[in-house]
């Protein structure tokens, strides 16, 4: 398989050349396969994670099993802020959503960086803001919105993050991200499919029609979109020669 380029995950393509230098040579390209629990609630954790082509869930579980999901991350930003946040763990649980790959970097490597107050401190900052955004508007959403709305609004941020317009999701899995009941999400995803917005076949959804996905999302998806892009606008650096500072390769 032909190894991902940093650059696919947006933070990291908003860099300088000279803080490329200093972190791309510290990062491995791991692979992300479905359901890989990157760390658990309370985990110390090591590593940071920018995701390129998969997609990390970061869920909250309740003490008799049950979990909802709090946010999501793609290729737009990183799995880990409770590293350069101070607080080194979390109450919430990550795990991956979609399978792919992601670069990996040593936890002290990005706080070393951090800490020399420059572009990548804004960076971050501007990119917790964007992520905070996202979990208050899903709680939000959560509370007031239809299982069908919030199917909609979790099918577009999904979306937003990958390459293609297809997603490889079992219902029972969609159910625990969302926090409700498995039969409440097969009976959303029938009235999306009957309506010609997705096809939906053994853990595979296309999306047909996003405008018309768009249309029936409630708000939540709008503000989070909206937020992130304000925060967040990117400017990819090419880099004339990655030979010299290329990421390693771990399977």
């Amino acid at each position: 398989m032909e190894m991902c380029k940093p650059q696919q995950n947006h933070l990291l393509a908003a860099l300088s050349m000279e803080v490329k230098e200093r972190l791309f040579s510290h990062m491995e390209w791991v692979e992300l396969p479905l359901g890989k629990v990157l760390y658990e609630s309370g985990d110390t954790m090591r590593h940071v994670y920018f995701p390129t082509d998969s997609i990390i869930s970061l869920l909250y579980v309740m003490e008799s099993g049950a979990s909802a999901e709090i946010s999501v991350v793609g290729n737009e930003g990183l799995v880990g802020i409770a590293l350069f946040m101070g607080g080194e763990s979390t109450p919430s649980r990550a795990v991956v959503q979609s399978g792919g790959h992601a670069y990996r970097l040593p936890g002290q490597r990005l706080k070393d960086e951090f800490n020399r107050h420059g572009e990548l401190l804004m960076l971050m900052l501007r990119y917790t803001q964007a992520l905070i955004t996202q979990m208050s508007q899903t709680a939000v959403c959560n509370r007031h919105h239809s299982i069908d709305q919030q199917l909609c609004r979790w099918l577009l941020l999904s979306l937003d993050r990958l390459p293609s317009n297809k997603l490889t999701m079992t219902q029972e899995l969609i159910a625990n991200m969302l926090g409700v009941r498995r039969e409440g999400v097969t009976e959303a995803a029938g009235k999306l499919q009957r309506l010609g917005v997705i096809e939906y076949s053994r853990g595979r959804i296309t999306v047909l029609d996003r405008h018309k996905l768009e249309e029936l999302s409630c708000e939540c998806y709008a503000v989070v979109k909206r937020e992130t892009d304000r925060l967040l606008p990117y400017t990819p650096s090419t880099m004339p020669d990655e030979r010299s500072i290329a990421p390693k390769f771990r399977r």
